[in-house]
C-alpha cells in the first residue's frame, strides 16, 4: 500500500493574502494546556565561583528570587510583548533556577491554562525574561555572560503534543 504524504505545514500567522494576522481560535475547543521551556545562563568560571560563594546574592538582592518574579510577570504579559499572542488566563506558572554543571544556571518555566490556544510562548517568555534578569543582576561582574539556548521542552493540549509538558 503506498504511503500517504503528510500535508505541508504552513505558517499560521498569515492571512490568505500573505499579510500578518492573529490566528482565529474561536472554533477550537477549550482544553487544559501546558508547556515547559528552558533557558540557560552561562558564566565565565571566575564569575560562577563568585556567585556560588555569595549564594547567588548580589548587591541588587537575591538573583534567583528576582528572576522568578520577573519570569512570572513576563508570563502574564506575553500578549503585550509578542504581537499575535492571545491574552490568556494563566492557571499556573512555576519557574525553577538551578545550577547545571559548574558554570551555568538552568531556568525552567512551566505554564498552564485552560483555553483554546497553547502557552508555549508564555513558557518561553518566562524562561528568557528570567534569564535576562539574571544577566542584568550579574553584568557588573562580566559582560561575557551568555544566554541560551532557549527552547520549548514540551507541550500538552491542543492538536500537537510533544515532549513532556
Amino acid at each position: 500500500m503506498p504511503r500517504m504524504k503528510k500535508p505541508a505545514r504552513t505558517l499560521t500567522h498569515l492571512d490568505p493574502q500573505g499579510r500578518p494576522a492573529m490566528v482565529d481560535v474561536s472554533s477550537k475547543a477549550v482544553t487544559a494546556r501546558e508547556a515547559r521551556a528552558e533557558c540557560r545562563v552561562r558564566f565565565p568560571v571566575d564569575v560562577a565561583k563568585q556567585l556560588r560563594a555569595s549564594g547567588l546574592k548580589s548587591a541588587k538582592g537575591g538573583i534567583v528570587e528576582t528572576a522568578i518574579i520577573a519570569g512570572t510577570m513576563a508570563v502574564k504579559r506575553t500578549h503585550e510583548l509578542i504581537p499575535f499572542c492571545h491574552p490568556l488566563p494563566i492557571d499556573g506558572c512555576r519557574l525553577s533556577v538551578d545550577w547545571d554543571g559548574d558554570t551555568a544556571l538552568r531556568i525552567e518555566c512551566s505554564v498552564k491554562t485552560t483555553h483554546r490556544t497553547g502557552v508555549e510562548m508564555e513558557a518561553l517568555t518566562g524562561a528568557t525574561v528570567a534569564a535576562l534578569t539574571v544577566y542584568d543582576m550579574c553584568k557588573a561582574l562580566s559582560h561575557r555572560i551568555v544566554l541560551g539556548p532557549a527552547k520549548v521542552l514540551g507541550k500538552r493540549g491542543g492538536r500537537h503534543d510533544f515532549g513532556a509538558a
